[in-house]
């Protein structure tokens, strides 16, 4: 049975912990060394005239595209956040077809928009596509309450049982509040079955609070990795994490 490489990254739109240096180049050579076979990026922006203007290495597609270009053929994009200069959104960028995916607001009125990212996969050899939900979850802890419910619900009604299913990203649960709520739907958390605890990954120079993680259900981890060295610990406020899985 043949594996696949998940990496989930939190990438600050391009710049490091203080906002004040663009690394979206470096980023990108990162990414591509670890090789792996579907990614799921959040804060990712999908267009910045602003930061267009003022930063002379600003790719001229949106930030996804760059970071895919011809390694990941296959990407969607979820757009939640509209502002004067542009838009961001998370992004599933993937070597295998994406046969269908949709974006599901899941933004509380007055806040940050939010929205979870669903991607249907094809990957070579399985029985059952591979379902992706991309999520980054909001600030206040009544906020992550609801969006998981919502989430929890999604799952229930549109992915079938016993297909693979891999729910990752910025959950920004640093108390571990809806962990237990999505153990309670069937969900395993990936470092937390190879090694007994959640990742640790905010902020990247000495990550200390298990923010983003990477949920799996009907399928196997075989190995984890939170990428916390250089370059990984200046690319982002966030630690990127690394799953193989089996199904």
């Amino acid at each position: 049975m043949a594996s696949t490489r998940i990496l989930s990254f939190n990438i600050n739109a391009g710049f490091d912990l203080s906002r004040r240096r663009f690394l979206l180049p470096a980023l990108r050579d990162a990414v591509r060394e670890v090789d792996a076979d579907v990614v799921l990026l959040q804060e990712v922006l999908g267009e910045h005239a602003g930061h267009a203007r003022r930063h002379a290495q600003w790719p001229t597609q949106a930030q996804y595209d760059y970071l895919a270009d011809a390694f990941w053929p296959h990407r969607a994009y979820g757009r939640n956040a509209d502002f004067a200069e542009g838009h961001q959104g998370n992004a599933v960028l993937s070597r295998f077809p994406i046969a269908a995916h949709g974006n599901h607001d899941v933004s509380i009125a007055g806040h940050e928009a939010r929205g979870l990212l669903h991607a249907v996969i094809d990957v070579p050899d399985g029985s059952q596509p591979l379902h992706i939900m991309n999520v980054h979850l909001g600030l206040r802890e009544s906020h992550r309450q609801w969006q998981v419910a919502r989430l929890v619900e999604f799952i229930e009604s549109a992915i079938p049982a016993g297909s693979p299913l891999v729910v990752a990203g910025d959950f920004n649960d640093w108390r571990m509040r809806v962990h237990p709520l999505l153990r309670a739907a069937g969900l395993r958390e990936a470092f937390e079955d190879t090694d007994g605890r959640l990742p640790r990954t905010f902020p990247s120079p000495r990550p200390l609070l298990p923010v983003d993680r990477i949920y799996v259900r009907d399928a196997q981890v075989v190995a984890t990795d939170v990428l916390r060295a250089r370059p990984w610990s200046r690319l982002s406020d966030h630690c990127a994490l690394l799953a193989e899985i089996r199904f």
